[in-house]
């Protein structure tokens, strides 16, 4: 069982490979009889709604941090052209439980333990790929040789950038690069970070900014701002966490930054003012926006 099924599923991915080798039969939980269920999940705050059978082997991060596959599950190269290259990260972000789970990081695997030699694209899990500058050179020098585009899903370190970095970011086919602007006190690597890219030809990238997990909504509002004088696209990331609701102020918000040109064309006031926004207005007033 995936509980969050839009999201790729690299443990349970694992699961069915090992069981199909051995010759069990291997399918989505739903009607029916089965000897062994597994169930994982991302998030903590994902609804259960009494799907998940008594008996069910369960795991991930949405159940707890210490619960792992068995060595003979998880040394399985699934090769399916997503997937980790590396573990851990060198930050203690505050939001972020991958210190806690996986540990300083350590090389796991390269571009050609995830590819399956035919897809174009390889999608990467890693969540510091740059703290190890040698492998993503390797990574990078793979992806050139084989022609793939890849996709650094969960962004890349600005504070990390260096020239030489960026030269082999440029060297290779990828998605549009997405790096992170967590928190305020970042501005200073953020306006380092944009201007260095700039210098070295990538006008424009994408940024996660976390929003509603230790900062007010205009310094939220403050960095979106930022980013939208820069020229950069934006990807509101809302915190949600257990027993934490946030107000519809950040949807508006999410709903404004993320359609990039929407956000290039409109200031958040601007765009609350189109008449099919008018219900967005009585409570981002109470904000004095």
């Amino acid at each position: 069982m995936n509980l969050e099924p839009k999201y790729k599923n690299l443990a349970l991915e694992k699961v069915r490979i090992y069981h199909e080798r051995r010759g069990d039969t291997v399918q989505s939980f739903g009607l029916g009889q089965f000897d062994v269920v597994y169930c994982s999940g991302i998030f903590d705050f994902t609804k259960r709604d009494g799907r998940i059978p008594p008996d069910a082997i369960c795991g991930g991060t949405g159940f707890d941090l210490t619960t792992v596959l068995p060595p003979e599950i998880d040394s399985i190269e699934p090769h399916l052209s997503f997937g980790f290259t590396t573990r851990g990260c060198i930050r203690n972000c505050k939001f972020c439980v991958v210190p806690r789970k996986e540990g300083k990081i350590r090389v796991v695997g390269d571009l050609l333990s995830l590819w399956d030699g035919k897809a174009r694209d390889v999608v990467l899990f890693d969540n510091n790929i740059l703290a190890v500058p040698d492998h993503f050179a390797l990574v990078c020098e793979q992806a050139r040789k084989h022609k793939l585009r890849l996709d650094f899903n969960q962004g890349l370190d600005h504070r990390l950038l260096t020239p030489e970095i960026i030269d082999l970011m440029k060297s290779i086919s990828h998605h549009e690069y997405r790096f992170a602007f967590d928190h305020p006190s970042l501005i200073g690597s953020v306006d380092s970070a944009i201007a260095l890219l700039q210098t070295h030809g990538i006008q424009r990238a994408t940024w996660y900014v976390l929003v509603g997990f230790d900062t007010t909504f205009e310094q939220d509002l403050d960095r979106l701002n930022y980013l939208r004088g820069q020229h950069q696209a934006v990807y509101v990331q809302r915190f949600i966490g257990k027993g934490k609701k946030l107000g519809k102020e950040y949807i508006v918000l999410a709903n404004w930054a993320n359609a990039h040109r929407m956000f290039q064309a409109l200031t958040l006031q601007q765009y609350i003012r189109l008449p099919r926004n008018k219900g967005y207005k009585k409570y981002m007033m109470e904000l004095g926006i």
